[in-house]
């Protein structure tokens, strides 16, 4: 039930001191009227005035039909109450329950049919009034308030009562605060712009293990959800999931508040899981909520850590892969932790590759050899491989197919397969990179530019770290800074040809005080990188003004490339043996 017709119900009891002349309707399809205004009690859009019971204004003009569905509310209401329920919550629930409601007034017709109310007449006189029969008929079901209150909350009535036979030793209103705690455990701040729901598409997607109940249980969840329209986004809303989360792990009603969910709460405080970011834990693995902290939680986090994780890491590694603590995903870390070992891949490379990518415990070890092969083919293996997969684990993740067209992409840009290895080993997340959103993008830049077609081999050659540069933060503005200081356009791309590094260069710690030293304090025209842009290579500090400064001091001129391109036994021979002299700061 929404907040606006909870107090729409509300204000039968407190009438409002300023009059509107409108009826208005519930969502649960219950209507408010005022006195004066009771000649249709279906939905019309109608505004607050002076209100009375709705029974009572059903009586004044209403069918037969919707007095007794009234009545029977307000029975429904009152034996919640007498079962420990607020009024407020009481009529809450009886509005929201409608399935509930028309079961009791049509037990309640049936025993009219037959005459067999007298049987439940609790005086000698007359039979019962109707909402006394309903109050009845809903304390003889036993059911203590719970279906009710189960359908109020989402559950078909048939769930309800499946469900209710196992909270018979609970209590109502203990119930009712057992599900407002759990809806704040694992709905607070539900905008998550979808991040719960890409993550567990993730986590369905790079599954290829056999797996245990509880990730069973758990896909079981995510499917429900997946079918209704919206799909997994939905995952994070109270309104749309709630309902299947109960009916996918009813157990979560029994669980003790204070001695076993609390204590988990504060165990994820512990290492260090933000409380806003909790929830996200819970609904990608509800499971978690039932495992015990020192008999499952704590053992299964000394599995992780003793191969070279640390405590502070596992946090994290839980927030991005919450199935980690799953039984048939502990024995995968073990294979997997098996297979690297047998590929001689450093143990902390592995590790690293796991505490970046948690993802990768959820692979058969079947598929990380397909993709270890495919490596090997191009000379990565060993250390090499290990430097791979923890610069970039998501490698691992792809399938064979994508994999190959990266190197179907640059074979056909003239690079050969020892140039393809060779970048592989340096920039292992080119090949992790869309081909279309990304690499053909960068190269569209460069073209842009003025490079020809005929150097891009020799650029990705020299520096294919610029595949993985941001086009608008970093590119762009580099070589913009490079024209506004006086190059033209053909001078850039001339440069970046014949040394592609400069497009990996920072204006503000490389560029900007490099171009500003050559020209201010060695009065040198900026025309002058363009033949030599190693240049911009050199430290200023280390290089390029202690030699500028030996130079100056003898009064002597020299290129850049003479100045900078010679070592420093070779300048020495050609310069001098003077000690070289660094300006004062």
């Amino acid at each position: 039930m929404s907040s606006n017709c909870l107090q729409n119900y509300l204000a039968f009891a407190v009438p409002n001191s300023n009059p509107q002349p409108f009826l208005f309707p519930c969502h649960c399809n219950t209507n408010f009227v005022r006195p004066e205004q009771v000649s249709r009690l279906r939905c019309r859009k109608l505004s607050f005035g002076p209100l009375v019971p709705l029974a009572a204004a059903a009586r004044s003009n209403g069918t037969a039909e919707d007095v007794e569905e009234c009545e029977a509310r307000e029975a429904v209401s009152c034996y919640l109450q007498e079962l420990g329920v607020s009024n407020e919550e009481s009529m809450e629930i009886a509005l929201n329950s409608p399935k509930y409601v028309s079961m009791l007034i049509d037990s309640v017709r049936d025993l009219d049919d037959f005459s067999l109310w007298n049987s439940w007449s609790t005086t000698d006189d007359e039979k019962p009034p109707f909402k006394r029969k309903v109050y009845l008929m809903a304390k003889q079901k036993g059911d203590k308030g719970m279906l009710p209150f189960l359908e109020s909350i989402g559950l078909t009535l048939s769930s309800a009562t499946h469900l209710a036979r196992y909270l018979s030793s609970k209590t109502l209103p203990t119930l009712i605060d057992k599900v407002k705690y759990l809806k704040k455990i694992f709905f607070a701040d539900s905008d998550d712009g979808g991040l719960i729901a890409r993550n567990a598409r993730q986590m369905m997607m790079h599954l290829s293990i056999s797996i245990d109940e509880d990730i069973q249980q758990t896909l079981s969840f995510f499917e429900k959800i997946q079918a209704r329209r919206g799909g997994l986004h939905l995952l994070g809303s109270e309104d749309a999931s709630f309902r299947y989360l109960i009916e996918s792990f009813p157990r979560l009603l029994l669980l003790p508040k204070e001695s076993h969910i609390k204590r988990l709460m504060e165990f994820l405080d512990d290492i260090g899981v933000a409380e806003g970011c909790k929830r996200q834990i819970l609904l990608l693995f509800p499971p978690i909520i039932f495992y015990d902290i020192e008999k499952d939680v704590r053992p299964r986090l000394q599995a992780i850590l003793k191969d070279g994780m640390k405590g502070k890491d596992f946090g994290q590694m839980l927030l991005k892969y919450p199935w980690i603590l799953s039984r048939s995903i502990l024995q995968n870390y073990e294979n997997i932790l098996i297979f690297f070992d047998d590929e001689k891949v450093p143990k902390i490379s592995v590790a690293q590759a796991i505490k970046s990518c948690p993802l990768l415990l959820g692979l058969s070890v079947n598929k990380l050899k397909l993709v270890v092969e495919q490596f090997r083919n191009f000379g990565i293996r060993n250390q090499k491989l290990g430097k791979v997969i923890a610069t970039s684990p998501q490698l691992l993740l792809q399938k064979p197919q994508e994999f190959h067209q990266v190197v179907c992409f640059l074979r056909d840009l003239g690079l050969d397969d020892d140039i393809i290895g060779r970048i592989l080993g340096r920039c292992p997340e080119i090949f992790a990179s869309s081909i279309g959103k990304t690499l053909k993008r960068k190269l569209d830049f460069l073209m842009g530019i003025g490079v020809s077609r005929s150097h891009l081999p020799r650029i990705i050659r020299k520096y294919p770290e610029f595949f993985v540069c941001d086009i608008h933060r970093a590119l762009r503005p580099r070589m913009t800074y490079l024209m506004h200081v006086g190059l033209s356009k053909r001078e850039v791309a001339l440069m970046i040809c014949r040394f592609s590094p400069l497009l990996g260069y920072s204006i503000d710690e490389v560029l900007k005080p490099k171009v500003e030293f050559l020209m201010n304090s060695m009065e040198k025209p900026i025309s002058n990188v363009v033949e030599y842009p190693r240049y911009f290579s050199y430290s200023l500090e280390k290089k390029i003004k202690p030699r500028f400064w030996v130079l100056k001091d003898r009064n002597m001129e020299c290129s850049l490339k003479n100045m900078l391109g010679k070592n420093d036994e070779e300048f020495s021979a050609e310069f001098g043996d003077r000690k070289m002299l660094v300006p004062p700061l």
